[in-house]
């Protein structure tokens, strides 16, 4: 059956568009842009801003062309003198509300509310409040909440909900005294809050920001009695780029490494050998389950942000997690052991130091459960990818001039497998490809393209030795809980479940660059940073973990065998029932 099509002119221009386009949508397909704050496509549909008004011949008013149905005979102006002269108004209106210090403001490079004044001609502010004073929440690890520089979006309010069914903020109040906050306008860690960052990437403004930790790196690296390691995780070194004007999707591992020994690390280390680490611990902990009786399906606990939602919102399922730390963890639990002794170092005198895609992995280093037996944290300090940006920019370091460097050794080579941990399906297919191999031998596959794409829940089986394992993948909370309820309601079964926090995994996570909307609601930005990864693991010599040299000399060498005593006393950790939250309890 042919697609219904609808016949509509648009600023003089004929176009033909499918039945429920939106005239935001039907200009786009033409060329024509039009302005917009409050959308977000998938996330944030609401035309609350009155940005994107455009004219249709016959309606009394202007109409949020976001929202707004295309319809046959249909005849559009988007730039009309009454078009323009409303958005000029409305942006003005916002202004008028904004606390306006763009100089020193952390978005001021990248703000929407400022490129959007600069594209309506917005040259003075004729309603402003200059006595606007910052409203300060920084109660939680990962962000800072400064309301002064809301406009109400509730693009951040949407991705809360929608994508991580978390929720812990919502508008406040009415009228002018309308804001975003929690309940009660309680702190944010008093909330259910999973620190995942997802409002942080989906805000316009500099109204929500990720805590900066780049002052206490400086100060380790200028501490001449500190040996400062630093690591980048996976999803790093193909958005890393983006902050320095390079198309997304760009693999800059090379330069990254070398800024990384430029900016005066002592050794800078690679978070996907952790990665295949993790798959020789998470691989053998997942065989155990299955041939002895364990309890399944086996649940990932990568994902930081993931681990706190279960933890608070599912603590029944707590002993489905694999007592597995993150690749994070296990690599700075390595540092702290292993390569401390290796290079006659004290672990205390050792600053751990990661580059993460994640804001919840801010969280994740404070947590005591993870502390070695010597009793030091195994990272002090995780910083976002926009974080290490500003570091690479305030060096003067040209990024895009560096040449390619190479990673340190002892801690430093990895396969294709644990390059793929940064997208949804990552880490299922990886711990698959050695799983195979244990249980059906050297013949098996390398790709299991079943558990990939963008898809918010993915199911598959495989056929092994005596079984079919049943694995599932979600990404974005949301997914998850749908994909829980079903294992609970015993509507679905599975051996091995992968979860990620974030929507498309760490390649979406809160702590990387910021693309706006128009950008994100139009490009396929986690499509195109999961192809990098996909392709440095297509293009690597190794590409399952177990393969992995210096794997394979850490555990000869120090650690045993995989699942072993000494692995279990670095690598594995415990989760604990967290209290949640109520506003009836707060």
């Amino acid at each position: 059956m042919a697609e219904k099509t609808v016949n509509l002119t648009i600023n003089g221009l004929d176009v033909t568009v499918p039945a429920g386009t939106t005239i935001l949508e039907a200009a786009r397909s033409v060329g024509i842009r039009v302005p917009t704050l409050c959308f977000l496509k998938g996330v944030n549909e609401i035309g609350a801003c009155r940005i994107c008004v455009v004219e249709v011949k016959g309606a009394r008013s202007l109409v949020a062309s976001c929202v707004y149905p295309v319809s046959e005979g249909m005849v559009v102006n988007t730039n009309s003198e009454r078009v323009r002269h409303s958005r000029q108004l409305t942006l003005e209106l916002i202004m008028s509300n904004h606390r306006m210090d763009c100089l020193t403001c952390a978005r001021n490079s990248h703000c929407e509310l400022l490129s959007l004044a600069n594209e309506l001609g917005i040259d003075a502010v004729r309603y402003a409040n200059d006595h606007l004073l910052p409203q300060i929440e920084d109660s939680a690890p990962h962000l800072i909440r400064d309301n002064s520089k809301c406009v109400l979006c509730r693009r951040c309010v949407s991705a809360c909900h929608k994508l991580q069914s978390v929720g812990v903020i919502s508008p406040n109040e009415r009228g002018f005294r309308t804001h975003i906050s929690s309940a009660y306008d309680r702190n944010l860690d008093e909330t259910d809050c999973v620190s995942c960052g997802q409002c942080i990437v989906a805000c316009p403004t500099g109204a929500l920001t990720v805590k900066d930790d780049t002052a206490k790196v400086w100060a380790a690296l200028n501490d001449p009695t500190k040996h400062v390691v630093v690591a980048p995780a996976p999803a790093v070194r193909v958005t890393e780029g983006e902050c320095h004007g390079l198309p997304i999707g760009t693999n800059v591992e090379g330069k990254l490494i070398t800024a990384l020994h430029r900016l005066g690390f002592d050794k800078v280390f690679d978070v996907d050998t952790a990665a295949d680490l993790t798959i020789m611990e998470e691989g053998t902990e997942f065989l155990d389950r299955l041939q002895n009786g364990g309890v399944l399906p086996m649940i990932t606990s990568c994902s930081p942000g993931w681990v706190r939602y279960c933890e608070m919102h599912q603590p029944e399922l707590i002993p489905n997690l694999s007592s597995c730390k993150s690749p994070q963890q296990m690599l700075g639990s390595m540092v702290k052991t292993y390569y401390a002794e290796k290079a006659g170092i004290d672990p205390k005198d050792i600053v751990m130091v990661s580059v993460m895609p994640c804001t919840a992995k801010k969280y994740e280093v404070q947590r005591e459960e993870q502390r070695l037996p010597n009793g030091c944290m195994p990272v002090d300090i995780s910083i976002t990818t926009r974080e290490l940006s500003r570091m690479i920019k305030r060096a003067g370091l040209l990024f895009d001039h560096l040449p390619d460097g190479q990673f340190d050794p002892l801690l430093g080579v990895s396969t294709g497998a644990g390059t793929i941990f940064g997208v949804t399906g990552g880490v299922m297919e990886a711990a698959l490809r050695t799983v195979s191999v244990k249980l059906a031998g050297e013949g098996m596959q390398v790709d299991f393209r079943e558990v990939r794409g963008m898809k918010g829940v993915k199911e598959a089986g495989y056929f092994l030795p005596g079984r079919t394992v049943r694995v599932a993948v979600a990404s974005g909370l949301a997914n998850a809980k749908a994909l829980l309820e079903r294992v609970k309601n015993g509507q679905a079964h599975y051996d091995f479940i992968e979860i990620m926090g974030c929507p498309g995994g760490c390649i979406n996570g809160g702590g990387q660059p910021t693309q706006s909307a128009e950008v994100r609601s139009f490009t396929d930005v986690a499509g195109l940073r999961a192809k990098a990864l996909y392709q440095q693991d297509m293009d690597m010599p190794l590409r399952r973990s177990h393969e992995n040299p210096e794997i394979q000399a850490i555990y000869r060498d120090y650690l045993g065998e995989p699942g072993g005593h000494k692995a279990h006393e670095l690598l594995h950790t415990h989760y604990v029932p967290m209290k949640k939250y109520r506003p009836d309890q707060i």
